[in-house]
């Protein structure tokens, strides 16, 4: 195989240099670009893109033929299979990628491992176009092979890559990914437009109007020909959920999900028929239509979903008018209608009445909170409890006064009654809210001299009032004047009225609202929550709702985390922090990497407020003393206090630093013991011993390695997959010790916390983790210790660099490196950059030691911060045999004149 690859370099390298030297004749050259496009053309794009990649390097070709290799390099994405096949060489060739595939908790079977880093080379590669290429030209040649990627044909792992590629390389970027952009037209049109055609930029192909039919047939000269066929609405619901699930970003799942909320509701609340049908169509689209009422926050958009429940595609006059149509059993399209702007796609069937309201009601129940709920009723209960216009007289009206439909107030009055049977229990979460809603109804009954009459609307909202003031904790102080006045003066005008229960009623309320606070005992009155706090409640449960729900979608669990998110920075009382720990912990164990770079901000945030109770929690998981935690989980625990320490800066130190750096030693160091992994080590390896006995027994004898039979590998990749899986064999823990790549993670972690602030260490810890690294340099010379020795040498680096920084800026650390240790450190590097079979650790060896000789030197002359104190601005004051002191200095005259010269005519 790498004989084939160089043999593709000599061939392209020699056919471009026919095609492109200058000194060559026209008819040469142009007989070499036939045969270097010829050849390119018959050319897999995955070696096609490693030859050129090989070819393009510096000072590799003459730069002429350079320029012409880079142009063709930069547009192989633009192939069938281009898009698959750049992310397919970069995610094998970038150096986070070649050596984890087997390290993971779950190996993929195929291709190579996907790292965050190598995804977004990749995205950066495909969402940026070249300079030679407009975005209107580069942007839909590669999206329908990412938005193919979203089908999930190609694994869940490139389901991902494509989503990121779109939500963040593209969508996420102001210049490509607004409405009406190169990027929104090319990505989110062809999704959008399947669902909505109304949202599409271009313009619908229209037919002739030419029909044939029998002479009994009728003919609807309303129907257009298909706009959307049942297989594309159906991908497209598919596709667009991929990339919100793979992507989880409330801002762009808002922008793309806002256009779409009618037609999602019209689509999952269409009646069932069969099981197809709603997996194919509606239970996409109630997923997606729950998210975006989850992100939006608004009561109004349920009130936008009540004025349309009964809507099927669009009607708007200036717009195009579609509808949706059932074909056979279980498919859906989507259909044009002809005519003017009277034309309406409303299917006024009042057969779905009873099916779409009891589907509002459900989606009500299961996405709004307690305040939708009661807004949305309140609203209701206001329109229905409105008195009738008088009839009474000639009233004049506007032509631009637009009526309620009539079908909407039947929707609104069924709706409202199911409101009351099924969710009784939410209707009210306030009793500022109620209070306002019987001050409009009673004033609004002194306006219309019918609504005085009106014994059952008024006998309504004088039970409510007498409900909320009767209520435990009621405290007439804290009503709002206006609405305290408004009342007080319409029970005063109603205890007058001549009906006497009406009045009678009034006059007792008027009489217990006015001496409502002497009721009660001043000892058991209970401070009432402010504003703040009510609010803070609300975000708070919102949040750990959309966190915790089984169900929730992973754009709708990010966007509870930003609710969370906002609680910590604005330091409010609401949160419990030890729960909210847990909770963040829990989702660590996650293996999504969205949701664990939003946990790891969270937990930064927390420790800014609560260092202490933040790394105590972090450190519990990180060292694991109950073994319970896998590796992977316990990694990411590393990053976060990785993080956490450089977030506090110098404030990390005293009893915090201790007890993290102890903690780290202890992890890093060569006597971890873990008998529950030991016991678990063991069993599995007399399962593996019993399947391997097993094995031959079938075999009836040695058990052949079929891996031999892999022809396509060569005898070299052979023993370097060999090789690299002996050394991620080696990383896992024997007879109970620490992994591996715990130890290199904590000395890691400790490096950085030198860096940040190696007086807070104190020199007890830096002592010990500089002889503990030396001593892994010495003595775990072995292949799988690399990452290790690695680990080690990079903190000894770290500790030299501090100490120099430390003593540029005059900072005072109470302790330093003496010369025999700096003689001891060096000895020992001299001897690992001489033996150890680790060529990064060769070279980071060679580097400490030169480190330390400029340490070594720096501290034969005074520090700069000596010089500043003592002379100012640090400077050169004095060289051996040349003095240029201050002192001695000649005087010069004057630059500029001191007075103006005068000019004497002499006799």
């Amino acid at each position: 195989m790498d004989g084939q690859k160089t043999t593709l370099v000599s061939a392209i390298e020699k056919a471009g240099l026919k095609a492109y030297r200058p000194s060559s004749d026209e008819a040469s050259r142009s007989e070499g670009r036939r045969e270097l496009s010829a050849l390119m053309s018959r050319t897999n794009t995955v070696p096609l893109m490693s030859a050129l990649s090989k070819l393009t390097q510096p000072e590799r070709v003459p730069e002429w033929l350079r320029v012409h290799l880079m142009d063709v390099l930069t547009l192989l994405p633009q192939r069938s299979d281009g898009v698959r096949s750049t992310l397919e060489f970069v995610f094998s060739v970038h150096p986070s990628s070649t050596v984890r595939a087997s390290e993971a908790a779950v190996p993929q079977k195929q291709g190579a491992n996907i790292t965050m880093e190598a995804l977004k080379l990749a995205t950066n590669l495909l969402s940026a176009p070249p300079a030679t290429v407009p975005p209107e030209q580069w942007f839909p040649g590669i999206a329908p092979q990412l938005l193919a990627l979203l089908d999930g044909k190609d694994g869940a792992d490139l389901v991902k890559a494509a989503a990121y590629v779109i939500g963040f390389g593209v969508l996420g970027r102001k210049q490509f990914g607004a409405p009406g952009t190169p990027g929104w037209k090319a990505f989110a049109e062809p999704m959008l437009a399947k669902i909505n055609p109304a949202l599409s930029s271009q313009e619908p192909a229209s037919e002739p109007l030419v029909f044939s039919a029998g002479p009994d047939e009728v003919v609807d000269l309303r129907r257009e020909t298909v706009l959307v066929e049942a297989d594309e609405l159906h991908t497209a619901l598919k596709r667009l959920s991929s990339l919100l699930d793979s992507h989880p970003n409330p801002g762009l799942t808002k922008r793309l999900l806002a256009p779409l909320m009618l037609p999602l509701w019209t689509l999952s609340s269409w009646p069932p028929t069969d099981r197809e049908f709603d997996e194919r169509y509606r239970h996409p689209a109630r997923s997606l239509l729950y998210i975006y009422l989850k992100l939006s926050g608004s009561p109004d958009v349920f009130q936008t979903l009540l004025t349309n429940l009964l809507v099927n595609g669009g009607a708007v006059p200036s717009k195009l008018q579609w509808t949706y149509e059932k074909v056979g059993d279980s498919k859906l399209q989507v259909k044009g209608l002809r005519g003017g702007g009277d034309t309406m796609s409303f299917d006024l069937n009042l057969g779905l009445l009873e099916s779409k309201s009891d589907a509002f009601i459900e989606l009500l129940q299961s996405v709004g909170d307690d305040s939708d709920i009661s807004a949305l009723f309140l609203n209701l209960f206001r329109e229905s409890l409105r008195p009738p216009e008088s009839t009474q007289g000639i009233k004049v009206t506007m032509d631009e006064e637009e009526q309620e439909d009539p079908v909407v107030q039947l929707v609104k009055a069924k709706v409202l009654q199911k409101m009351m049977e099924k969710l009784s229990d939410r209707l009210v979460s306030g009793w500022k809210q109620l209070l306002e809603l019987v001050s409009q109804i009673l004033g609004e009954s002194q306006k219309s001299p019918t609504a005085v009459n009106d014994d059952e609307t008024m006998g309504v909202a004088l039970s409510l009032l007498n409900m909320v003031v009767t209520a435990p904790g009621f405290q007439k102080s804290k009503v709002p004047t206006n609405i305290l006045t408004s009342i007080e003066s319409s029970l005063e005008k109603i205890s007058k009225a001549q009906e006497a229960s009406v009045s009678q009623t009034a006059r007792n309320l008027s009489l217990l609202l006015q001496y409502r606070d002497a009721l009660d005992d001043p000892s058991e009155q209970t401070t009432a929550p402010t504003d703040r706090q009510i609010e803070d409640r609300k975000t708070y449960s919102l949040a750990i709702s959309y966190i915790t729900q089984p169900d929730s979608p992973p754009p709708v669990r990010t966007e509870g985390l930003n609710l969370l998110s906002s609680l910590i920075r604005a330091s409010s009382p609401i949160l419990d922090i030890q729960a909210t720990l847990v909770l963040l912990s829990s989702l660590l164990n996650e293996a999504d990497d969205y949701i664990n770079l939003t946990v790891l901000r969270l937990l930064t945030q927390l420790a800014d407020k609560h260092p202490r109770t933040t790394i105590r929690e972090i450190l519990e998981h990180y060292v694991d003393a109950n073994e319970l935690e896998p590796t992977d989980t316990r990694l990411r625990f590393g990053e976060a206090l990785l993080q956490v320490i450089q977030r506090l800066g110098e404030t990390f130190s005293g009893e915090i630093a201790k007890q993290v750096g102890d903690a780290l030693l202890s992890i890093a160091g060569r006597r971890g013991y873990r008998p529950k992994t030991l016991a678990k080590q063991e069993r599995a390896e007399q399962l593996q011993q019993m399947k391997h006995k097993a094995a031959q027994d079938a075999w009836q004898g040695e058990v052949p390695d079929l891996s031999e039979l892999d022809e396509e590998q060569t005898e070299e990749e052979k023993a370097r997959n060999e090789f690299i899986a002996q050394i991620v064999a080696g990383w896992e823990s024997k007879r109970g010790a620490e992994d591996v790549r715990m130890r290199a993670s904590a000395l890691s972690v400790f490096s950085v916390a030198i860096e940040t602030n190696i007086a807070g260490l104190g020199s007890t810890l830096v002592e010990n983790a500089v002889d503990l690294c030396l001593n892994v340099l010495t003595f775990e010379p072995g292949a799988e210790t690399g990452i290790l020795r690695r680990a080690a040498i990079v903190l000894i680096l770290h500790f030299v660099k501090a100490l120099a920084d430390a003593r540029e800026s005059g900072k005072r650390l109470g302790f330093g490196l003496t010369d025999a240790s700096r003689q001891d450190i060096a000895r020992g590097l001299q001897y690992v950059a001489q033996t150890d079979n680790d060529g990064l650790v060769q070279q980071h060896a060679r580097d400490v030691m030169e480190s330390l000789d400029n340490w070594r030197l720096g501290t034969l002359m005074p520090a700069a911060a000596e010089i500043r104190d003592s002379q100012g601005p640090a400077a050169l004051t004095r060289l051996a045999g040349l003095d240029i002191g201050a002192t001695s200095r000649p005087n010069l005259p004057p630059l500029e004149p001191s007075a103006r010269p005068r000019i004497e005519e002499l006799e």
